[in-house]
C-alpha cells in the first residue's frame, strides 16, 4: 500500500487529497492516513494542507530494490539482491550464506556496516550515505586463473562511476578507486577453495556516495562522490550502473584481461608511472610503475632498471593519499 501511495503521489507532482487517493486505491481515508504516517516515520517528507491533501516533497537516499533491479538484465551479477538495513559485514554475510548453499550471482547490500573491513585488517568506515555490497561467485575455475578479479571488478566500479558522474575516476592498483588524490571506493576480495577449485570469492566493494565529511584522519585521504560533484547522487541509480558494468566486465573478461582489456584498464589506472615503494621479505623497494600483467601484477622497475611483479601486499604510491 505505501508503495502506491507513493506512486500516486509522485504521478502528480503536486497535492492530492486523502479522498482521491482513497478512490485511486480502494481504501478508506484513515489506511491513507496511516500509510502516510509509516512513510513519514521512514524518512519522507509529505506535507499537508487543508482542503488541498498530501505532496510528496523529498524522498529519503535508502537503497530501494526495486528501483535498483528496474530495467536490470545481466547474466552472472545480480541473480540475487538482498539489501539489509544493518550487518555486521556484507563480506561476512555471504561468506556466511556460500556456506549455507547461496548461488553465484548473490549480492548483499546494506545501509551501514558496524563492522566494516578493509584489506590487511583495516576497519573501513561505513556510515550512512555510502553504498556498501558484496557480490558472491562461485566460478568454475582453479584458484590461480582469477588472479586478476579484483582488478575487473575496480575497472568496472571505475568505468560506472566515471559514466554516472562524470567525474574523472581512476584507479590505484590493486584495489581502490580514486577521485584525484583521495579515495572514493575501496574492494576487499576474499576466497575459499579447495587446491584445484574454487568454493566461492566474495567482492566486498564500498564507495562513498552521499557523505558530506569524514573524521579528521580521513579528510585528506578520502572523498565522496556528493563532494566532488556537490549534489546528491541517487545512490539507486549508481547501484544499478555498477551492477551492469561488473556484470559486462567479468562475464567478458572471466577474471583475465585481453591486451585490448589492459590497455584501457592501464589508461584508468593512476599508479602507472608513478614511483611505488613495496615491501617485501622484511626488504623495502622503491621504484616506478611500469606495467600490471593480464594476471594483474604491477610491474615495477627498481632504480638499478631491474623490473619484479607484486601480486600483493602493501604498495604505497607517492602523491597519493
Amino acid at each position: 500500500m505505501k508503495e502506491k501511495i507513493l506512486a500516486a503521489l509522485e504521478n502528480e507532482g503536486e497535492y492530492v487529497s486523502g479522498e482521491e487517493l482513497s478512490k485511486i486505491l480502494g481504501v478508506s481515508r484513515t489506511a491513507i492516513w496511516k500509510n502516510i504516517k509509516n512513510l513519514r516515520n521512514e524518512g519522507y517528507v509529505i506535507s499537508s494542507v487543508t482542503n488541498r491533501g498530501y505532496k510528496l516533497e523529498q524522498k529519503p537516499d535508502v537503497l530501494d530494490k526495486n528501483k535498483i533491479c528496474e530495467g536490470l538484465e545481466t547474466e552472472l551479477v545480480g541473480t540475487e539482491l538482498i539489501i539489509l538495513k544493518t550487518i555486521d559485514s556484507t563480506n561476512e554475510e555471504v561468506k556466511r550464506r556460500a556456506s549455507n548453499g547461496s548461488v553465484s550471482g548473490l549480492i548483499i547490500a546494506a545501509e551501514q556496516q558496524t563492522g566494516g573491513k578493509g584489506r590487511l585488517g583495516r576497519v573501513w568506515s561505513s556510515g550512512s550515505g555510502g553504498l556498501y555490497f558484496t557480490l558472491l561467485l562461485r566460478p568454475e575455475l582453479p584458484p590461480a586463473d582469477i588472479a586478476s578479479i579484483t582488478l575487473s571488478a575496480g575497472f568496472a566500479v571505475c568505468q560506472a562511476i566515471r559514466e554516472y558522474t562524470g567525474l574523472d575516476a581512476m584507479i590505484k592498483w590493486p584495489n581502490d578507486v580514486i577521485i584525484g588524490n583521495r579515495k572514493v571506493c575501496g574492494i576487499l576480495t576474499e576466497m575459499a577453495a579447495q587446491s584445484d577449485r574454487i568454493d566461492y570469492v566474495a567482492i566486498g566493494i564500498g564507495i562513498n556516495v552521499n557523505i558530506f565529511d569524514f573524521p579528521p584522519e580521513l579528510q585528506k585521504k578520502a572523498t565522496s562522490l556528493f563532494i566532488e560533484t556537490g549534489k546528491e547522487i541517487s545512490r539507486n541509480d549508481l547501484f544499478r550502473c555498477v551492477i551492469k558494468k561488473l556484470d559486462e566486465v567479468l562475464s567478458s573478461f572471466m577474471f583475465s584481461f585481453s591486451a585490448d582489456d589492459m590497455d584501457i584498464f592501464k589508461s584508468l589506472c593512476a599508479t602507472m608511472g608513478k614511483r611505488v615503494t613495496v615491501e617485501r621479505g622484511g626488504n623495502i623497494i622503491s621504484g616506478e610503475a611500469v606495467d600490471i600483467t593480464p594476471a594483474g601484477e604491477l610491474v615495477i622497475r627498481d632504480d638499478s632498471k631491474r623490473e619484479f611483479t607484486v601480486n600483493s601486499g602493501e604498495v604505497s604510491v607517492q602523491g597519493i593519499y
